[in-house]
């Protein structure tokens, strides 16, 4: 049964905006992703909203309802309590490009910081093989859409703007650990490199971006506090310590 809905939707640009009310029809079922495209097409032609798939896979449509961060296409209207106001913001984390698109170009530039897989140079094409266990222990992060939810929720950037050249941030963490997990990876300072130069330091585990996650990654229990436990292992471990500093004394390092 169609029912009409009060609808804020923030509209602008990078120099100015503010949030409009539009009333709209809800309909059984429907998506706020369905009131945005109803409202761009009856009430706000020049709307600008990011999407593509409207099924949850593409993470596209990434914006915040009700002040958290959501895909439009996977947050069901029916969950608002009756007559509540909606309110549809841009992700706040990063810089708007008009309405609720925002430039997440801040995320593929941290995505070409990481160094990619490197394969074994003694196993040709075809030659390599890996365990089951293996495959499964990372297959969780594979799941991501990138839909910078993560990044948007993680107020290690989203309330420090000085933050975003030495933090990646939740999405891309997942993505070296994954890597760090590969048995055929022959880069094995990934955990290192995470703490000195892309900021696993700062993370003070939260887990706020585990929570927005639409593909229930576990990112703070399964990734980000595994590489912060091993880097502390690797730090101080005694053995190692009392190593270097031999080596030290001796002039070998």
């Amino acid at each position: 049964m169609a029912r009409k809905l009060k609808l804020r939707i923030w509209r602008g640009d990078a120099t100015d905006g503010g949030l409009k009310n539009v009333e709209v029809e809800a309909n059984d079922g429907e998506v706020v992703l369905d009131l945005i495209h109803r409202v761009q097409a009856t009430q706000m032609g020049d709307l600008a909203v990011r999407w593509n798939c409207k099924a949850g896979k593409c993470g596209s449509c990434s914006m915040e309802i009700n002040g958290k961060p959501r895909l439009a296409c996977m947050t069901q209207v029916a969950s608002f309590p009756e007559g509540e106001e909606i309110t549809v913001t841009p992700l706040r984390a990063f810089p708007v490009i008009k309405d609720l698109v925002t430039d997440v170009s801040f995320n593929y530039r941290k995505a070409m910081e990481i160094p990619s897989y490197e394969h074994p140079k003694n196993l040709a094409p075809g030659e390599a093989r890996m365990e089951q266990i293996d495959v499964e222990r990372s297959q969780e992060f594979r799941k991501c859409i990138e839909c910078f939810l993560c990044q948007d929720v993680c107020h290690v950037v989203r309330d420090h703007e000085e933050n975003k050249k030495s933090f990646a941030g939740p999405r891309f963490f997942i993505r070296i650990a994954e890597l760090d997990m590969h048995p055929l990876d022959m880069l094995k300072n990934r955990k290192q490199k995470a703490q000195e130069e892309h900021g696993l330091g700062m993370c003070n585990i939260t887990k706020c971006c585990t929570e927005v996650c639409p593909e229930h990654i576990r990112i703070t229990d399964n990734a980000i506090i595994p590489m912060k436990e091993r880097v502390v292992d690797v730090k101080y471990d005694p053995v190692r310590w009392l190593g270097s500093k031999i080596r030290k004394r001796e002039g070998i390092v």
